[in-house]
């Protein structure tokens, strides 16, 4: 018995408070799943030439559409608000997908962030415009690409191929429904994005303590 509290107390306990401090702004007790499991990437390549994956992975996904460089100050809100704070966790990436025929403008933008942070967890995918459209298209969002293939929105996939937001009652009752994060205001992303994404982490971590827990 003495033994079971004292784990807890170490273990259990500092997720739970971790999880009570994150949700200041998420109301929910869980952040819901708007789209169950998404398609997992194509044989689509990144920058460096890899086979990005979704699977295993809590992923901040992106469609920065063809004007990469154009866009380039979205990327350094998320960068600063989402990326920085969560890029130590092992099993957080940053995943953008990206129209072909974009890998110079790419290759600049990443070369200009990477004087403000380590890109090891961020990747470049790049992908026809029309597979970029139908992936997008699988995930029955109301917000749509623009002509360039692009959204300001960011949207959080956990491991399980789920895209994750806001939806439905919240734990007073109201409404809500928020399918991605609008990485032009860094208020979004300071707010209702940081809360959301420590949410999902804290998640993976308590099932990871108590999976610990069953092995001692």
């Amino acid at each position: 018995m003495k033994k079971t509290i004292v784990l807890f107390v170490l273990f259990a306990l500092p997720i739970v408070c971790y999880l009570f401090f994150a949700s200041g702004v998420n109301s929910f007790a869980k952040l819901p799943i708007v789209t169950p499991n998404v398609k997992e990437f194509s044989d689509w390549k990144s920058l460096s030439g890899e086979n990005v994956k979704l699977a295993e992975k809590i992923t901040i996904l992106g469609f920065p559409g063809a004007d990469v460089l154009h866009n380039k100050g979205n990327a350094f809100n998320l960068s600063q608000k989402i990326y920085n704070k969560n890029m130590k966790f092992q099993d957080f990436q940053m995943v953008m997908l990206v129209p072909e025929g974009s890998e110079a403008q790419t290759k600049e933008l990443v070369t200009e962030l990477s004087r403000l942070t380590d890109m090891k967890g961020w990747h470049y995918v790049f992908a026809p415009a029309d597979e970029i459209q139908k992936y997008y298209d699988s995930f029955n969002l109301v917000g749509k690409l623009d002509d360039k293939k692009g959204t300001s929105n960011v949207f959080i996939i956990d491991k399980d191929r789920n895209l994750r937001g806001r939806k439905g009652a919240n734990r007073k009752g109201e409404e809500e429904y928020k399918e991605g994060y609008n990485t032009f205001s860094a208020a979004d992303l300071h707010n209702d994005m940081s809360d959301d994404v420590k949410v999902v982490l804290a998640e993976y971590r308590l099932a990871l303590k108590k999976n610990n827990k069953r092995k001692i």
